[in-house]
């Protein structure tokens, strides 16, 4: 079973966007195929997988589905896809929640046809001491800086391909405009979410689709101050 809205790969080849490196806990930004920059990561402390309560990472081919956070402090608090105003520090003592940006991940075969719905993101963390080894609880950690490098550069639709095995030898991209979202991509959207953690599956959400777009730009100020108005709602 593939997740609702994704498109089945089968034999069709796709090329990632991302690339993330079980072993060696990092992720590759592709540029036209090139190496357009690599950042340290953390994948769960619990493994591989995608089962139903495993908090274990799931293997292979993924897209972006959803970007939470436009404009968000660094360090901003999400709790169930919420900002709640609160910002922390890296490494902030017995603290650890998703912070400053979420990048929600929907799985494309069925090795991750549960990713959506069991909430794998790459996000921020305050625990920047773990990264670079794996502690997390499913999902995909990055730093504050990098998770919003990344967030700006990602657009929705992008692929990303996690794998246990090392990164790829790549040359390094020239300087340019990043890759857009495959045709094939679902109509892009930006939400603040809310969740019944009761039952998996039951998020609910005010969505509002994107106009298709070839590039990746800046968030307008008019979405930033909707997004946090909305978020502090």
């Amino acid at each position: 079973m593939v997740a609702p809205g994704a498109t089945p790969l089968r034999a069709q080849l796709v090329q990632p966007n991302v690339i993330v490196s079980v072993r060696d806990q990092k992720l590759m930004l592709l540029d036209n195929g090139g190496n357009a920059a690599v950042y340290p990561v953390s994948t769960s402390k619990f493994g591989l997988g995608d089962r139903w309560g495993s908090m274990a990472t799931p293997l292979g081919t993924l897209q972006v589905a959803q970007k939470i956070g436009d404009r968000a402090p660094t360090g901003a608090v999400f709790h169930n896809r919420r900002f709640t105003g609160e910002i922390l520090q890296p490494n902030t003592p017995g603290r650890d929640p998703i912070i400053t940006r979420i990048i929600w991940l929907r799985g494309l075969e069925a090795a991750n046809a549960h990713a959506y719905y069991r909430g794998i993101y790459i996000h921020g963390t305050p625990e920047e001491k773990t990264i670079g080894r794996p502690a997390s609880y499913g999902c995909i950690r990055m730093k504050s800086s990098d998770v919003s490098a990344l967030y700006q550069q990602l657009p929705i639709g992008a692929i990303v391909q996690i794998t246990p095995d090392h990164l790829p030898k790549v040359s390094r991209a020239a300087k340019g405009t990043l890759v857009s979202a495959p045709a094939s991509a679902p109509a892009p959207t930006h939400a603040v979410f809310t969740v019944d953690s009761s039952k998996p599956g039951a998020e609910k959400a005010s969505v509002t689709p994107l106009p298709p777009k070839t590039s990746v730009a800046p968030a307008k100020k008019s979405d930033a101050t909707a997004w946090l108005r909305n978020a502090r709602a």
